[in-house]
């Protein structure tokens, strides 16, 4: 028998527990330790037959979203003489709208509960666009409780009237409308007589009838990323991974990419021996022909029809964290197994779930969906998110926390992605520090206003040029007045900033100069963003420590007397923070050594290191 994944979703108390209790209990597939347990609180309770039994399933998995087991994804398991089903029971609640995405990404089909005495709400439409967005074809409207609205034709008609005009709007094609009641069974396995003017399937007949999106993906073209690489032994060498589309058998022309490189499949390989062919959903190790640069997150595809690779999208983006979205900040992007540092632009717009209406928005907040632009630090191997679910989704990760803040759909790269190349030079940056017999090196100070930076740095330089060092100051008030001068001091301005003079040092760095930057750069993530411009060993995180109330206390500027008047907004310290290295490559503590100590010190570290 075949698989089909689907979802319940909706609004809260619109009867998901109650619905996939029926399911569940009608279909006579609980574990027989769960069966036994109900008989014996029937048992216990003096009461025999189903109503009993039902109501006691029912009120297990309440108590479970209660306990809030559920707040995530919960995944149930039921079966007919037709078809296998894994429904995925998500919350209702707004703020939980991250794990309902999450259910939905692997779903074939969504049921849409609406409680037919409330009509469409905010939810319905909501998790009706998410599931379109994410790519689901099939919908239900399973218009629930119609034993509360006594089975009133109008009703049902009056909500479904509503859900036709939302679908229309928001791209959903098609969907099917069913009038049912959890509680009571009707119109949920079988046809129910208490709705005699409903000429349409039960529930579980429409979902016994639904096509497979597992049939389509065998009939792509073949896709498996790598997820594995299996290193040379004994001859063997092996490419292993989940099949995500198509078929392959031994003498396939495959491609990898990104490399490009062409070859054959050798074997197709599993623990339990080779097969004479696998198709997607299947996990295998395949041998190649030849020696090919192939790693975990290349994909190997069919050599006549392969995915494209570029480094700039356009994309949807449900962001899902309580903190917004920070433009300009470096998140990790993981798509299939390829793994990117990714920045996203502003939104082009953000979508209002419950008119479709595109309004102007500066980031994204929690459960915001916009269409964005984003770069990443290298090639991606993708298709559409329309094409290929494997290949066109994403989530963004915050390199700090770890947490997965979003996830996108990709729809197309941009053509200046496919028009810009990198230009070959002839003189390399190696050839430019050797001429300037020094190597290159970005001195990186920073810390709060008043810490010292620009002072320090200033005489970093003097003795680095008195020694005969080619170098180059960046001061962050100086590149204000050119160069970032079109930036505020808002999150997203000072991320924008620290990018833009990351970019600047690396271009200074590659012609072989050593690089001193004076800036507050408050935050730990775009640090690290610089860091990673560099190679190994040529950023040196300069941490120029001072207490704030020392900081404060100078106020050369008079910068914190403004602040603290309410006069500079966003201004570290006072209303935005300051997150201190942790493990920085030099520290300087100007609360115990004058500036020219903290120079001389930081000047005699950089020559140690080479």
């Amino acid at each position: 028998m075949d698989l089909l994944r689907f979802i319940t979703c909706g609004s809260v108390d619109d009867g998901k527990s109650t619905l996939i209790g029926r399911l569940l209990y009608d279909s006579k597939l609980i574990f027989d330790d769960q069966l036994a347990a109900l008989e014996a609180d029937s048992r216990r309770v003096g009461t025999q037959g189903e109503d009993i039994d039902f109501a006691l399933l029912v009120d297990g998995l309440s108590a479970e979203r209660e306990q809030g087991i559920t707040i995530d994804v919960a995944y149930r398991f039921f079966a007919t003489p037709h078809r296998k089903f894994i429904v995925a029971d998500t919350p209702g609640h707004e703020q939980y709208t991250r794990n309902m995405v999450t259910g939905a990404s692997t779903a074939d089909a969504a049921v849409i509960l609406v409680d037919a005495r409330k009509g469409m709400l905010t939810q319905t439409r909501r998790h009706s666009f998410l599931a379109k967005l994410i790519g689901i074809r099939h919908f239900v409207l399973a218009v629930n409780k119609m034993d509360l609205v006594d089975y009133d034709r109008l009703a049902f008609d009056s909500i479904v009237a509503d859900y036709m005009v939302f679908a229309r709007d928001a791209g959903v094609a098609e969907f099917t409308a069913i009038p049912l009641s959890g509680l009571k069974g009707d119109n949920v396995m079988e046809r129910s007589a208490a709705l005699p003017w409903y000429e349409g399937p039960s529930l579980l007949e429409h979902l016994e009838q639904l096509p497979v999106d597992d049939a389509a993906a065998a009939r792509g073209p073949f896709r498996l990323p790598v997820q594995w690489v299996n290193r040379p032994n004994q001859g063997f060498r092996g490419f292993s991974g989940l099949i995500a589309e198509g078929m392959v058998k031994p003498g396939d022309s495959v491609r990898v990419l990104p490399s490009g490189r062409t070859t054959q499949v050798s074997r197709v390989v599993t623990y339990d021996g080779d097969l004479e062919s696998a198709q997607a959903g299947q996990s295998v190790t395949l041998t190649l022909a030849d020696e090919v640069d192939c790693s975990r997150g290349s994909v190997i595809a069919a050599a006549d029809s392969p995915p494209e690779a570029a480094d700039q999208f356009e994309a949807d983006l449900v962001w899902m964290a309580e903190d917004p979205l920070l433009p300009g900040r470096g998140y990790w992007l993981k798509l299939g197994t390829q793994t990117v540092t990714s920045t996203v632009q502003p939104p082009k717009y953000e979508v209002n779930v419950n008119t479709q209406e595109q309004l102007a928005a500066k980031t994204l907040g929690l459960n915001g969906i916009g269409v964005v632009e984003l770069a990443t630090d290298a090639p991606l191997v993708f298709e559409p998110y329309a094409s290929s679910r494997t290949l066109g989704g994403f989530i963004l990760i915050d390199k700090i926390s770890h947490a997965t803040v979003g996830c996108g759909m990709l729809h197309f790269a941009l053509r200046r992605a496919q028009n810009i190349h990198w230009q070959a030079i002839e003189i390399s940056r190696e050839a430019h520090a050797r001429q300037k017999g020094q190597k290159p090196a970005v001195i990186w100070l920073t810390g709060l206003s008043g810490a010292g930076k620009s002072t320090i740095a200033n005489l970093v330089e003097k003795k680095l040029y008195q020694l005969g060092k080619h170098s180059f100051l960046l001061d962050g008030d100086n590149v204000r007045h050119g160069l970032n001068r079109d930036l505020g001091f808002t999150e997203a301005d000072r991320i924008e900033n620290i990018r833009r003079v990351g970019e600047v040092a690396k271009l200074m760095a590659d012609a072989g100069l050593i690089v001193i930057t004076a800036f507050i750069s408050p935050f730990r993530a775009e640090r690290e963003m610089v860091r990673a411009m560099l190679p190994e060993g040529e950023f040196i995180e300069v941490f120029v420590d001072a207490p704030l109330a020392e900081a404060e206390r100078r106020d050369v500027k008079g910068l914190y007397a403004k602040a603290r008047a309410g006069q500079l907004k966003n201004f570290t310290g006072i209303d935005s923070p300051y997150e201190a290295p942790e493990h920085p490559q030099i520290r300087v503590d100007t609360t115990v050594m004058s500036a020219e100590e903290a120079a001389e010190s930081i000047v005699r570290e950089v020559l140690a290191r080479g």
